[in-house]
């Protein structure tokens, strides 16, 4: 996951609508299906998906009280907390 994608991603769901970041995963997933993808491939979506899953957590955090800054720190803290369990 990378930061500056997530904060953009968030910038992008505040100014236009959730709606378009749930349908551009689904549009990932479907494609990560493919068979005839190469393993690069795969890792690219699986990045792209993450960070988009990410961005609607933190948004979710902005929208019921937590400023930006912390929502985002917040959301690295668990996803750094589930990597070393």
């Amino acid at each position: 996951m990378r930061l500056p994608l997530i904060k953009n991603l968030v910038q992008f769901i505040s100014e236009n609508d959730e709606d378009f970041v749930l349908e551009a995963t689904e549009v990932l997933e479907n494609l990560s299906m493919e068979s005839s993808l190469k393993d690069e491939e795969m890792n690219v979506i699986g990045e792209l998906l993450s960070n988009m899953f990410g961005a609607i957590e933190v948004h979710k955090d902005i929208k019921s009280g937590t400023n930006q800054k912390e929502a985002l720190n917040n959301f690295m803290k668990r996803v750094l907390g589930s990597i070393d369990k």
